[in-house]
């Protein structure tokens, strides 16, 4: 994933897991638990790249649905016609 600041591209190893539809970030864990880190890289990259939603779905866990998923959207989300 291409890094600008000040329009200027940096050397970056960032590496996104999935892009849906070029809308939906998805990012892919299998930790112990889903850390403040693991937001914090989720928003990142979806200021980064000027998507609307992304997904944190972490593996490690014995029910997906209720502990191993978190969704988050911005103010582009918020920003779209219809919505």
């Amino acid at each position: 994933m291409p890094v600008l600041y000040k329009g200027l591209q940096l050397e970056a190893e960032l590496r996104l897991d999935v892009l849906v539809e070029d809308s939906v970030l998805v990012e892919l864990k299998a930790n112990d638990a889903m850390l403040p880190f693991h937001h914090a890289q989720v928003i990142t990259y979806m200021k980064l790249m000027q998507k609307p939603k992304g997904t944190l779905s972490n593996f490690n866990c014995t029910n997906i649905f209720k502990e191993g998923q978190k969704t988050f959207v911005n103010g582009i989300y918020k920003a779209l016609p219809g919505v």
